[in-house]
């Protein structure tokens, strides 16, 4: 059963050798992510899933290598005692055993990723079998909210995106498994809001397990929703 989640958003920038002179006014969002890697990671969870977005529905359960080479660094990381097998990890899920490599993580990790198009009982169906995985699951949830809330956001300004953030900010600092499943896809899709999925996975693997949630950061740096959230 599920046990905790972190939730934390995905943006390269998030690395600081990615991020060169932006690094230190992201520090608030990065420290926040890390808090809550260690929450999840100080869980008592047997195994932690990482989940994010990737072209096509794959899985990674002996380990995986991801790599920040697309945005000219040359750094690569990966999953917790995995080996270096099978396809790349998704940049999505690259940020994720990053995060688990800075909190210093030892827990058996598998991975998930999930197309963000993906309709939402496909996604509820497969977060409620992650958390059969083991008997203490825990989920690193990686995802971004609406790119639509300034003029100078990757899909520039929508009026609709502001409401739509507080929407998923509010389900995730109260772990509101039912208003994450009823995330509209076509929405999320008009306003670049692709952790619209990977919520949604979460949404499934926390139903009925009672958890409680925490806000833990909630920003639009560059126009884009960060969120970050941990349950318990």
């Amino acid at each position: 059963m599920l046990v905790a989640a972190a939730v934390c958003p995905c943006p390269p920038l998030l690395v600081p050798a990615v991020a060169a002179g932006a690094a230190p006014e992201l520090e608030p969002l990065r420290a926040a992510c890390l808090a809550a890697v260690e929450e999840l990671l100080g869980s008592g969870a047997e195994l932690v899933v990482v989940v994010g977005t990737g072209p096509e529905a794959e899985v990674w359960t002996e380990g995986g290598v991801g790599s920040f080479r697309r945005y000219g660094v040359d750094l690569a990381t990966r999953l917790p005692l995995g080996g270096v097998g099978g396809p790349e990890l998704t940049p999505a899920l690259t940020v994720g055993a990053w995060l688990l490599e800075q909190a210093g993580a030892v827990l058996p990790t598998h991975a998930c990723a999930v197309p963000a198009d993906t309709g939402p009982e496909r996604l509820l169906g497969l977060g409620k079998g992650l958390a059969d995985l083991a008997d203490r699951v825990g989920l690193l949830v990686l995802g971004d909210g609406s790119a639509c809330r300034s003029l100078k956001a990757p899909g520039y300004l929508d009026e609709r995106a502001e409401d739509y953030d507080a929407v998923v900010a509010a389900a995730l600092g109260s772990a509101d498994t039912a208003a994450l499943a009823a995330l509209d896809p076509k929405l999320a899709g008009e306003l670049m809001a692709e952790g619209r999925a990977p919520w949604q996975v979460l949404a499934g693997a926390a139903e009925g397990a009672g958890l409680g949630g925490e806000l833990r950061y909630d920003e639009a740096p560059y126009g884009v929703g960060y969120f970050v959230a941990s349950w318990r």
